[in-house]
């Protein structure tokens, strides 16, 4: 089938790319020459394991090609997918759906004869109903269905996400759709992968929910992490006690300094206002928003009190800036509170980070950036683990103690066991336990 992917950010292209390795004609477009020209000299604006080959192979296939006008493309598509930005809008934390309403513009002007527009992006309850009259009032006789098919990708995980994922979920309120939709998926039905077929509206609240379900579930045992530490009970213990019951499940239960991302800080906002706006306020989500922004606030205190409550003069080394490994997304990453916090405390702050530090350059200021791990710990006091990559987990101890002013960690993903680490001699803070 003809697809136009409209948007090359992580969705777009990672959506695209994949697509056209399960034989389809891809085309991504974008408004942004840079992105384009990169894209079609073989770089990868973004980093996510696999992708680059991906892309490489499909590009020299000649499946995957990129536009900067869109219009061939868009005439020629049997699908034409949006996958646009919906960064939370200033002020109100709702999603802000202008690239969204563009997009449908440009599409509305272009489309010929059957075609399937296909909201990729994560948008509230009732865009899909947007972007048909969009649609409908520029083009009377235009023959189209708008469809709701929401992406459940994990950063650094995207491909197998997408090639093996638990569902595909389909808002489609015609069967002309549904058809196309099926085609576009065929190569799953192997793995036989379940297509959930629901109304356009019931789609697009199923994105949110789930998003909403797993920051609430990171914060609940961020909570059971501290209430941990105050009666002497470990907190990894706790997760696997619960998570090995089948009706709580074991992922996301890893207590740590708060959620943050693409997805979770505005999904989880652009869920509260739109409840609100529809006189049906979801509290638990608020209060997961509440908790969350205040954790991420309190990791900097955290690190004061490993060091006696004065980090004035003291240098800090941070491991991990990126709100998670493999991926170099600081989008809402925790390292954007603490680093600041810490500086305002009076300290001196170091950093390394395999993927991030270009982008975190960018976003924080006073910070040092170090080559490697082991040049961001020599001449600290106290060394932070913030990002659970795995060039962190097993880190010569020996080597950091050396390099450190004094043997303090703060790991603030437990990914060391405090056993071992008193046996080391360091002096050692993690998240929930003793």
């Amino acid at each position: 089938m003809r697809v136009a992917m409209i948007g090359t950010g992580y969705v777009g292209l990672v959506s695209g790319a994949c697509f056209a390795d399960f034989g389809h004609e891809v085309t991504c477009v974008d408004k942004d020459p840079s992105k384009i020209e990169r894209l079609e000299r073989g770089e990868i604006p973004i980093f996510e394991p696999g992708l680059d080959d991906l892309v490489a192979a499909n590009v020299h296939d000649g499946r995957l090609s990129f536009a900067l006008d869109g219009a061939g493309a868009i005439r020629a598509a049997d699908a034409v997918f949006i996958a646009v930005g919906t960064p939370s809008r200033r002020g109100d934390g709702h999603a802000d759906l202008s690239y969204v309403h563009a997009a449908a513009e440009e599409i509305a002007d272009l489309i010929e004869g059957f075609t399937v527009i296909v909201t990729k992006s994560t948008v509230p309850v009732g865009t899909g109903d947007e972007i048909e009259a969009i649609i409908r009032a520029r083009r009377p006789d235009a023959d189209f269905a708008v469809v709701s098919n929401p992406e459940f990708l994990r950063e650094g995980a995207a491909i197998e996400d997408f090639k093996r994922p638990d569902r595909i979920v389909v808002g489609a309120e015609d069967e002309r759709a549904r058809a196309v939709m099926r085609e576009l998926y065929r190569p799953l039905n192997l793995n036989e992968t379940p297509i959930l077929f629901t109304g356009r509206r019931t789609s697009e609240l199923i994105k949110y929910a789930a998003n909403a379900f797993l920051a609430m579930k990171i914060t609940f045992i961020n909570e059971m992490a501290d209430l941990c530490e105050k009666v002497g009970a470990d907190v990894q213990q706790v997760a696997r006690g619960i998570g090995l019951d089948k009706r709580i499940g074991s992922k996301f239960l890893h207590a740590g300094p708060g959620y943050g991302g693409s997805c979770f800080p505005k999904d989880t906002l652009a869920l509260v206002r739109t409840a609100i706006d529809a006189g049906s306020p979801v509290r638990l989500i608020e209060t997961t928003v509440e908790v969350n922004d205040a954790r991420k606030k309190a990791m900097a205190g955290r690190v004061s009190a490993a060091l006696d409550g004065d980090l004035a003069g003291k240098t800090v080394a941070l491991l991990g800036l990126t709100f998670k490994p493999n991926t170099d997304d600081m989008r809402d990453a925790p390292s954007l509170d603490v680093a600041p916090a810490l500086i305002a405390l009076g300290a001196t702050v170091q950093a390394f980070d395999p993927e991030g530090m270009a982008e975190a350059a960018r976003l924080l200021s006073g910070v040092t950036f170090r080559d490697g791990p082991y040049e961001a710990v020599e001449g600290a006091d106290v060394v932070v683990i913030l990002t659970e990559w795995d060039q962190f987990r097993a880190l010569d101890l020996d080597r950091v103690k050396r390099l450190l002013r004094q043997p303090v960690m703060v790991d603030l993903r437990n990914i060391y066991r405090p056993e071992d680490m008193r046996a080391r001699g360091f002096r050692y803070a993690s998240i929930g336990r003793a």
